[in-house]
């Protein structure tokens, strides 16, 4: 399965994508592909791209079961231990934080830390005890 996404893109680019790719919506291409026309088509697709930007989600075998190929785009793919995660580019106007979050950040150690640990359960009553 492959999914490209095409923003700002030539007329005619987007008429050779629907020869092999349906267009589910504008700039949106979905289809079926082998690996070998897959790359070609990317390498066609990187040739006439001017000015715009381009995203290519196929599957692969993986944990993650997919890839992406982007160009043109300022959120890039990086990998982190075999998982393919879009890496942001920093918002202007806002530092990059520079302090580490606190050791007890989560809800849950919040939680163990004012409750002295885990909260004892009372035990259910037997039913020789019921009544």
């Amino acid at each position: 399965m492959i999914v490209v996404i095409l923003t700002a893109a030539p007329v005619g680019l987007r008429g050779q994508l629907t020869r092999w790719l349906l267009e589910v919506a504008p700039g949106v291409f979905v289809g079926y592909l082998p690996a070998r026309v897959r790359d070609l088509l990317w390498a066609r697709i990187i040739s006439e791209l001017e000015s715009g930007k381009a995203i290519m989600i196929y599957s692969r075998a993986g944990e993650q079961r997919l890839a992406f190929r982007v160009s043109g785009h300022d959120w890039i793919p990086e990998d982190h231990e075999g998982i393919y995660l879009m890496r942001r580019p920093p918002m202007e106007g806002h530092p990059a934080p520079t302090k580490a979050p606190p050791e007890n950040w989560s809800i849950a150690a919040r939680r163990r830390r004012f409750r002295g640990g885990s909260v004892p359960r009372r035990p259910a009553p037997r039913a020789d005890e019921a009544e």
